[in-house]
């Protein structure tokens, strides 16, 4: 009899154990579901993906990691002094992680609140003299009525505008690519221009012009690189013309300009850089700096970060900001990512790890600073190109001395 009992009170407590195992898995099965299926019902700005927990994660430093495996063996504690051995505010840490907001960047408590927030957004990834995120550069979309060529400014100062070609300086090459054009010049933002050119134009967003534009700048680079050596192509097909025949807006503007360039590289297989040149919509006091007395457009390399190729591009244009620096204290603004919603992240540098975005000055800046810009950059470039070109060996057969 008390054996019977015995075992009959096992097999209770055993069925009241897998009992409630079962409910327990039920409701997590039920909760995962759940979850699930409110993640994906959500809009998709609002979801979590692997780019938003890519970007969460980039929050939490290495410093931190590394501590954390201190507190498991000691021997890390070595390194490390008597502040560093500090672990950081932990409800600070998962509230960045969490939020993706950063109490010592003011941007992040605004960029997902602000339809076009993100136009002034980016990451700082080499910071040039007076760089901060209060004055990287701006990707402006101008008003409709500033893009149709026939409303738009009458132009002003005109004498001005080739002033700086009589002063050139940019020095000749003993070396040159011969018949070979290796540098490719493009612009998708055909229209971008200045203000000192546009009769009775103030805003910055409305700085746009259809002869008097960053093709100026073009012009003036590919007679500076030639002049050192380095054949190069341009093409000033007004990508703005194509948007408003298309009845695009101005965010389609790399999808017009991607076209161009696929097909310069299909047409010309010694291409070896592609630069696409820009304006910023900074004013002068960002984009302006004086170098041995003589006022020069300060330049900025945006990269952009959704492509394969963007480490090769990123360290591109790293090496010739501190090329730059180095010659031209200040004259570079450093180098800026972008990525994201309101950004095209690509900027059609994934067609090549060669590609450029270059900003050239911002709306205040004269031809006569800009053409001081151009010379130096050319030069930069040059002594870059030419180094690039003995070690990587990049032109076959060797180049063409004069």
């Amino acid at each position: 009899m008390r054996s019977y009992k015995a075992t009959n009170y096992v097999v209770t407590v055993n069925m009241t154990t897998i009992f409630k195992t079962v409910i327990i898995l039920t409701m997590a099965m039920l909760s995962i579901f759940s979850v699930t299926g409110i993640l994906t019902s959500m809009k998709p700005e609002y979801r979590i993906t692997s780019d938003s927990i890519n970007q969460a994660a980039s929050g939490v430093k290495g410093e931190v990691l590394y501590k954390l495996f201190a507190l498991e063996n000691r021997s890390f504690n070595t390194i490390l002094t008597g502040e560093e051995k500090e672990l950081p505010n932990i409800s600070s840490l998962l509230f960045s992680v969490a939020t993706n907001v950063s109490f010592d960047d003011p941007r992040s408590f605004l960029g997902s609140e602000l339809p076009g927030f993100s136009i002034f957004d980016g990451n700082i990834l080499v910071a040039g003299e007076g760089t901060d995120f209060t004055n990287m550069p701006i990707e402006s979309v101008p008003p409709q009525e500033a893009l149709d060529a026939e409303n738009e400014a009458q132009l002003k100062n005109i004498e001005e505008i080739n002033k700086g070609d009589e002063n050139r300086d940019a020095g000749k090459s003993v070396l040159t690519t011969g018949d070979k054009k290796t540098v490719h010049l493009y612009f998708t933002h055909t229209r971008e221009s200045y203000l000192p050119y546009l009769d009775g134009v103030s805003d910055p967003d409305s700085a746009m012009h259809s002869k008097i534009n960053v093709t100026k700048v073009g012009d003036m680079l590919k007679a500076d690189l030639e002049q050192l050596g380095i054949g190069t192509s341009i093409d000033k097909t007004d990508v703005i013309q194509k948007l408003n025949e298309k009845g695009l807006d101005y965010f389609s503007a790399y999808q017009e300009s991607r076209p161009l360039v696929q097909t310069a590289m299909t047409n010309n297989k010694d291409l070896l850089y592609l630069i696409d040149i820009h304006r910023d919509s900074q004013r002068k006091n960002v984009t302006t700096t004086e170098i041995n007395g003589k006022s020069y457009a300060k330049l900025a390399f945006v990269v952009g970060e959704e492509h394969p190729n963007y480490e090769q591009n990123l360290k591109v244009a790293t090496e010739l900001h501190k090329l730059l620096e180095s010659e031209y204290k200040g004259l570079s603004r450093g180098v800026i990512s972008k990525k994201g919603s309101g950004t095209n992240g690509k900027f059609n540098q994934d067609l090549s790890g060669n590609a450029l975005l270059l900003e050239f000055g911002g709306v205040d800046n004269t031809f006569e600073e800009l053409q001081r810009s151009s010379i130096a950059f050319a030069e930069i470039f040059a002594d870059y190109y030419w180094q690039a070109e003995k070690v990587d060996h990049h032109l076959s057969p060797e180049p063409v001395r004069q």
